[in-house]
């Protein structure tokens, strides 16, 4: 499982839809599908708004570790 992986899980498990995630990042629907599908790639910006807004470090994302331990 990859950080694209988690990301989706975490979305899914919250039952926001693609374009409430789109938002924070300040992407259109299209465009953040474009990021779950690989198609187009997630800027380090946006990947750490993403932390900031689900509330997880950036570590559980990229698989350091399996905890979703809150950002301090």
């Amino acid at each position: 499982m990859d950080y694209l992986d988690r990301l989706i899980a975490e979305r899914i498990d919250r039952d926001l839809t693609q374009r409430e995630v789109a938002a924070v990042i300040n992407k259109s629907q299209q465009g953040y599908d474009h990021i779950e599908k690989r198609r187009a790639k997630l800027t380090i910006e946006d990947f750490t708004k993403l932390c900031e807004f689900y509330n997880i470090q950036p570590s559980y994302f990229l698989g350091f570790t399996d905890d979703k331990v809150p950002l301090q």
